[in-house]
Protein backbone atom coordinates (compact mmCIF):
# COMPACT_ATOMS: atom_id res chain seq x y z
CA UNK A 1 0.00 0.00 0.00
CA UNK A 2 1.43 3.38 -0.99
CA UNK A 3 1.73 6.19 1.55
CA UNK A 4 -0.97 8.09 -0.35
CA UNK A 5 -3.45 5.23 0.19
CA UNK A 6 -2.87 4.94 3.95
CA UNK A 7 -5.75 5.89 6.29
CA UNK A 8 -3.68 8.73 7.83
CA UNK A 9 -1.69 11.54 6.24
CA UNK A 10 0.76 14.14 7.46
CA UNK A 11 -1.91 16.76 6.76
CA UNK A 12 -4.19 15.02 9.29
CA UNK A 13 -1.44 15.27 11.90
CA UNK A 14 -0.78 18.95 11.18
CA UNK A 15 -4.52 19.59 11.51
CA UNK A 16 -4.44 17.84 14.88
CA UNK A 17 -1.45 19.91 15.94
CA UNK A 18 -3.43 23.09 15.25
CA UNK A 19 -6.40 21.83 17.30
CA UNK A 20 -4.10 20.91 20.18
CA UNK A 21 -2.13 24.17 20.22
CA UNK A 22 -2.51 25.77 23.62
CA UNK A 23 -4.41 22.73 24.94
CA UNK A 24 -2.00 19.78 24.99
CA UNK A 25 1.32 20.19 26.78
CA UNK A 26 4.41 20.45 24.62
CA UNK A 27 6.27 17.81 26.61
CA UNK A 28 10.03 18.00 27.07
CA UNK A 29 12.64 16.00 25.22
CA UNK A 30 15.05 14.71 27.88
CA UNK A 31 18.48 13.10 27.80
CA UNK A 32 21.14 11.76 30.15
CA UNK A 33 24.65 10.44 29.62
CA UNK A 34 23.81 7.23 31.49
CA UNK A 35 21.14 6.37 28.90
CA UNK A 36 23.57 7.19 26.09
CA UNK A 37 26.01 4.68 27.59
CA UNK A 38 23.31 1.99 27.85
CA UNK A 39 22.34 2.46 24.19
CA UNK A 40 25.83 3.16 22.84
CA UNK A 41 24.46 6.29 21.15
CA UNK A 42 22.75 9.56 21.96
CA UNK A 43 19.22 9.06 23.33
CA UNK A 44 16.39 11.61 23.47
CA UNK A 45 13.25 10.74 25.44
CA UNK A 46 9.89 12.36 24.68
CA UNK A 47 8.28 12.64 28.11
CA UNK A 48 4.59 12.05 27.32
CA UNK A 49 4.26 10.80 30.90
CA UNK A 50 4.09 14.54 31.66
CA UNK A 51 1.21 15.10 29.25
CA UNK A 52 -2.20 16.22 30.53
CA UNK A 53 -4.19 13.28 31.94
CA UNK A 54 -0.89 11.41 32.28
CA UNK A 55 -0.25 10.07 28.79
CA UNK A 56 -0.08 10.70 25.04
CA UNK A 57 -3.69 9.53 24.86
CA UNK A 58 -4.90 13.05 25.61
CA UNK A 59 -3.64 14.19 22.20
CA UNK A 60 -5.82 11.73 20.27
CA UNK A 61 -8.86 11.94 22.52
CA UNK A 62 -9.01 15.74 22.41
CA UNK A 63 -8.40 15.89 18.67
CA UNK A 64 -11.15 13.36 17.98
CA UNK A 65 -13.77 15.00 20.21
CA UNK A 66 -12.90 18.53 19.05
CA UNK A 67 -13.43 17.40 15.45
CA UNK A 68 -17.01 16.22 16.14
CA UNK A 69 -20.02 18.31 15.18
CA UNK A 70 -21.73 20.40 17.89
CA UNK A 71 -24.70 18.02 17.77
CA UNK A 72 -22.49 14.96 18.35
CA UNK A 73 -20.76 16.65 21.26
CA UNK A 74 -24.05 17.56 22.92
CA UNK A 75 -25.12 13.89 22.88
CA UNK A 76 -21.79 12.73 24.32
CA UNK A 77 -19.03 10.27 23.51
CA UNK A 78 -18.07 6.74 24.52
CA UNK A 79 -14.80 4.83 24.39
CA UNK A 80 -13.21 1.64 25.71
CA UNK A 81 -9.97 1.71 27.64
CA UNK A 82 -7.76 -0.03 30.16
CA UNK A 83 -7.29 3.36 31.79
CA UNK A 84 -5.26 6.00 29.95
CA UNK A 85 -7.73 6.63 27.12
CA UNK A 86 -10.47 6.72 29.76
CA UNK A 87 -8.69 9.50 31.63
CA UNK A 88 -7.90 11.34 28.41
CA UNK A 89 -11.53 11.21 27.27
CA UNK A 90 -12.73 12.28 30.70
CA UNK A 91 -10.45 15.33 30.74
CA UNK A 92 -11.43 16.16 27.18
CA UNK A 93 -15.09 15.97 28.13
CA UNK A 94 -14.55 18.32 31.03
CA UNK A 95 -12.65 20.84 28.87
CA UNK A 96 -15.21 20.77 26.05
CA UNK A 97 -18.34 20.24 28.20
CA UNK A 98 -19.06 16.88 26.55
CA UNK A 99 -20.61 13.95 28.48
CA UNK A 100 -18.24 10.95 28.52
CA UNK A 101 -18.84 7.24 29.10
CA UNK A 102 -15.91 4.83 29.27
CA UNK A 103 -16.03 1.03 29.16
CA UNK A 104 -13.18 -0.45 31.21
CA UNK A 105 -12.02 -4.02 31.96
CA UNK A 106 -12.77 -5.39 35.41
CA UNK A 107 -9.05 -5.62 36.17
CA UNK A 108 -8.06 -2.12 35.02
CA UNK A 109 -5.79 -0.32 37.48
CA UNK A 110 -7.95 1.32 40.14
CA UNK A 111 -6.00 4.57 40.02
CA UNK A 112 -6.69 5.02 36.31
CA UNK A 113 -10.40 4.25 36.66
CA UNK A 114 -10.73 6.53 39.68
CA UNK A 115 -8.96 9.26 37.73
CA UNK A 116 -11.50 9.05 34.91
CA UNK A 117 -14.40 8.98 37.36
CA UNK A 118 -13.06 12.01 39.25
CA UNK A 119 -12.91 13.92 35.96
CA UNK A 120 -16.60 13.23 35.43
CA UNK A 121 -16.75 10.16 33.22
CA UNK A 122 -19.46 7.52 33.66
CA UNK A 123 -17.80 4.11 34.12
CA UNK A 124 -19.10 0.82 32.69
CA UNK A 125 -17.06 -2.26 33.65
CA UNK A 126 -16.78 -5.50 31.67
CA UNK A 127 -14.98 -8.83 32.18
CA UNK A 128 -12.16 -9.49 29.71
CA UNK A 129 -12.75 -13.24 29.57
CA UNK A 130 -16.56 -13.23 29.51
CA UNK A 131 -17.73 -10.08 27.76
CA UNK A 132 -17.36 -8.60 24.28
CA UNK A 133 -16.06 -5.09 24.87
CA UNK A 134 -16.75 -3.79 21.38
CA UNK A 135 -20.29 -5.14 21.46
CA UNK A 136 -20.94 -3.32 24.75
CA UNK A 137 -19.59 -0.06 23.32
CA UNK A 138 -21.62 -0.38 20.13
CA UNK A 139 -24.87 -1.14 21.98
CA UNK A 140 -24.47 1.75 24.41
CA UNK A 141 -23.62 4.08 21.53
CA UNK A 142 -26.86 3.13 19.75
CA UNK A 143 -29.03 3.16 22.88
CA UNK A 144 -27.78 6.54 24.11
CA UNK A 145 -26.87 8.25 20.84
CA UNK A 146 -23.18 8.50 21.70
CA UNK A 147 -20.28 9.07 19.30
CA UNK A 148 -17.63 6.35 19.59
CA UNK A 149 -14.06 7.55 20.16
CA UNK A 150 -11.76 4.49 20.00
CA UNK A 151 -8.44 4.41 21.81
CA UNK A 152 -6.51 3.74 18.58
CA UNK A 153 -8.71 2.68 15.65
CA UNK A 154 -9.69 6.11 14.29
CA UNK A 155 -8.00 8.60 12.01
CA UNK A 156 -8.41 11.56 14.38
CA UNK A 157 -7.04 9.58 17.32
CA UNK A 158 -3.97 8.44 15.39
CA UNK A 159 -3.45 11.97 14.08
CA UNK A 160 -3.46 13.40 17.60
CA UNK A 161 -1.00 10.75 18.75
CA UNK A 162 1.29 11.60 15.85
CA UNK A 163 1.75 15.16 17.10
CA UNK A 164 4.11 13.84 19.79
CA UNK A 165 6.52 12.69 17.07
CA UNK A 166 6.21 16.03 15.27
CA UNK A 167 7.27 17.79 18.45
CA UNK A 168 10.07 15.32 19.12
CA UNK A 169 11.59 15.87 15.68
CA UNK A 170 11.35 19.64 16.07
CA UNK A 171 13.14 19.27 19.41
CA UNK A 172 15.70 16.75 18.13
CA UNK A 173 15.87 16.97 14.32
CA UNK A 174 18.98 14.78 13.97
CA UNK A 175 17.35 11.54 15.16
CA UNK A 176 17.98 8.53 12.94
CA UNK A 177 15.42 6.27 14.68
CA UNK A 178 12.44 6.45 17.04
CA UNK A 179 11.39 3.71 19.45
CA UNK A 180 7.65 3.74 20.14
CA UNK A 181 5.38 1.52 22.28
CA UNK A 182 2.83 -0.60 20.41
CA UNK A 183 -0.51 -1.62 21.93
CA UNK A 184 -3.50 -1.02 19.70
CA UNK A 185 -1.01 0.61 17.35
CA UNK A 186 -2.35 4.17 17.14
CA UNK A 187 0.72 5.85 18.63
CA UNK A 188 3.07 3.81 16.43
CA UNK A 189 1.02 4.60 13.33
CA UNK A 190 0.88 8.32 14.05
CA UNK A 191 4.58 8.34 14.86
CA UNK A 192 5.51 6.55 11.64
CA UNK A 193 3.46 8.86 9.42
CA UNK A 194 4.76 12.02 11.11
CA UNK A 195 8.39 10.92 11.30
CA UNK A 196 8.66 9.63 7.75
CA UNK A 197 7.01 12.77 6.41
CA UNK A 198 9.75 14.84 8.04
CA UNK A 199 12.58 12.39 7.28
CA UNK A 200 11.84 9.51 4.86
CA UNK A 201 15.03 7.75 5.98
CA UNK A 202 14.30 7.65 9.70
CA UNK A 203 13.68 4.22 11.25
CA UNK A 204 10.52 3.81 13.32
CA UNK A 205 10.70 0.74 15.56
CA UNK A 206 7.75 -0.55 17.57
CA UNK A 207 8.33 -2.05 21.01
CA UNK A 208 6.01 -4.59 22.68
CA UNK A 209 6.07 -6.71 25.82
CA UNK A 210 7.28 -10.19 24.89
CA UNK A 211 4.11 -11.65 26.40
CA UNK A 212 1.87 -9.34 24.36
CA UNK A 213 3.61 -9.27 21.00
CA UNK A 214 0.50 -9.34 18.81
CA UNK A 215 1.88 -6.84 16.30
CA UNK A 216 5.17 -8.74 16.02
CA UNK A 217 3.22 -11.96 15.42
CA UNK A 218 1.01 -10.22 12.86
CA UNK A 219 3.99 -8.80 10.98
CA UNK A 220 5.58 -12.26 10.94
CA UNK A 221 2.36 -13.80 9.56
CA UNK A 222 1.69 -10.96 7.13
CA UNK A 223 -1.83 -10.48 8.48
CA UNK A 224 -3.60 -9.58 11.70
CA UNK A 225 -2.99 -12.41 14.15
CA UNK A 226 -4.88 -12.85 17.40
CA UNK A 227 -3.14 -14.13 20.52
CA UNK A 228 -4.94 -17.10 22.12
CA UNK A 229 -5.57 -15.33 25.45
CA UNK A 230 -5.35 -11.94 27.09
CA UNK A 231 -1.61 -11.45 27.70
CA UNK A 232 -0.19 -11.52 31.21
CA UNK A 233 2.24 -8.62 31.40
CA UNK A 234 3.08 -5.87 33.85
CA UNK A 235 2.38 -3.39 31.01
CA UNK A 236 -1.39 -3.29 31.54
CA UNK A 237 -1.98 -0.70 28.81
CA UNK A 238 -0.49 -3.02 26.16
CA UNK A 239 -2.46 -6.19 26.89
CA UNK A 240 -3.92 -6.44 23.39
CA UNK A 241 -4.71 -9.74 21.70
CA UNK A 242 -4.52 -8.26 18.18
CA UNK A 243 -3.66 -4.96 16.48
CA UNK A 244 -6.44 -2.49 15.72
CA UNK A 245 -7.42 -2.60 12.05
CA UNK A 246 -6.68 0.96 10.93
CA UNK A 247 -3.30 1.32 12.68
CA UNK A 248 -2.36 -2.12 11.33
CA UNK A 249 -2.73 -0.88 7.74
CA UNK A 250 -0.17 1.81 8.51
CA UNK A 251 2.19 -0.13 10.74
CA UNK A 252 2.55 -3.10 8.38
CA UNK A 253 3.69 -0.61 5.73
CA UNK A 254 5.72 1.98 7.63
CA UNK A 255 7.18 0.32 10.72
CA UNK A 256 10.77 -0.79 10.23
CA UNK A 257 10.43 -3.59 12.77
CA UNK A 258 9.17 -4.55 16.21
CA UNK A 259 11.35 -5.31 19.25
CA UNK A 260 10.03 -7.27 22.23
CA UNK A 261 11.07 -6.70 25.84
CA UNK A 262 10.49 -8.68 29.03
CA UNK A 263 8.61 -7.46 32.07
CA UNK A 264 11.92 -7.32 33.94
CA UNK A 265 13.40 -5.06 31.27
CA UNK A 266 10.32 -2.83 31.40
CA UNK A 267 10.56 -2.39 35.15
CA UNK A 268 14.29 -1.74 34.87
CA UNK A 269 13.51 1.03 32.37
CA UNK A 270 11.01 2.56 34.83
CA UNK A 271 13.92 2.82 37.23
CA UNK A 272 16.15 4.41 34.58
CA UNK A 273 13.51 7.05 33.79
CA UNK A 274 13.09 7.91 37.45
CA UNK A 275 16.79 7.89 38.32
CA UNK A 276 18.20 9.67 35.30
CA UNK A 277 15.32 11.77 33.92
CA UNK A 278 13.30 12.34 37.11
CA UNK A 279 10.19 11.11 35.26
CA UNK A 280 7.74 8.57 36.69
CA UNK A 281 6.53 6.17 34.00
CA UNK A 282 3.98 3.39 34.17
CA UNK A 283 5.14 0.02 32.79
CA UNK A 284 3.45 0.59 29.41
CA UNK A 285 5.11 3.99 29.22
CA UNK A 286 8.60 2.56 29.70
CA UNK A 287 8.66 -0.16 27.02
CA UNK A 288 10.42 1.98 24.40
CA UNK A 289 13.14 2.87 26.89
CA UNK A 290 13.46 -0.82 27.80
CA UNK A 291 14.60 -1.59 24.24
CA UNK A 292 17.70 0.63 24.46
CA UNK A 293 20.15 -2.08 25.52
CA UNK A 294 21.48 -4.10 22.60
CA UNK A 295 19.88 -2.02 19.85
CA UNK A 296 20.59 -3.41 16.38
CA UNK A 297 20.24 -0.18 14.39
CA UNK A 298 22.48 1.93 12.18
CA UNK A 299 24.60 4.44 14.12
CA UNK A 300 23.03 7.70 15.15
CA UNK A 301 20.86 9.32 17.81
CA UNK A 302 17.65 7.55 18.76
CA UNK A 303 14.43 8.85 20.26
CA UNK A 304 12.23 6.96 22.72
CA UNK A 305 8.65 7.91 23.51
CA UNK A 306 7.82 7.60 27.22
CA UNK A 307 4.12 7.25 26.53
CA UNK A 308 2.50 7.45 29.96
CA UNK A 309 2.92 7.89 33.69
CA UNK A 310 -0.38 6.73 35.17
CA UNK A 311 0.86 4.59 38.02
CA UNK A 312 0.14 4.98 41.71
CA UNK A 313 2.93 5.38 44.24
CA UNK A 314 2.50 1.97 45.86
CA UNK A 315 2.56 0.13 42.52
CA UNK A 316 5.58 2.08 41.30
CA UNK A 317 7.53 1.41 44.48
CA UNK A 318 6.57 -2.26 44.54
CA UNK A 319 7.65 -2.81 40.92
CA UNK A 320 10.90 -0.88 41.02
CA UNK A 321 11.92 -2.21 44.46
CA UNK A 322 11.15 -5.85 43.60
CA UNK A 323 11.15 -6.28 39.82
CA UNK A 324 9.71 -9.44 38.23
CA UNK A 325 12.12 -12.24 37.34
CA UNK A 326 13.92 -11.83 34.03
CA UNK A 327 12.44 -14.30 31.57
CA UNK A 328 11.28 -14.35 27.97
CA UNK A 329 7.67 -15.54 27.69
CA UNK A 330 7.13 -17.79 24.69
CA UNK A 331 4.98 -16.43 21.89
CA UNK A 332 1.95 -18.61 21.16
Amino acid sequence: MSAAALPLSADDIYDAQRRLRGVAASTPALSHLALDEIAGRSVVCKAEALQRAGSFKFRGAYNAVAALSPRERRHGVIGASSGNHAQALALTGRLLSVPVTVVVPHDAPKGKVDGARTLGASIVAYHRQRDDRDEIVAQLAVDQGLAVVPSADAQAVMAGAGTAALELLWQAPVLTAILVPVGGGGLAAGTAVAAKHINPHIKVIGVEPAAAADTAASLHAGQITELPAVPDTVADGLRHVSPAAMPWEINKTLLDGVITVTDAQIVQAMGWAFKHLKVVTEPSGAVALAALAGLDLPPGPVGAILSGGSVDLDAFHRLVAAPPPRKEPALA
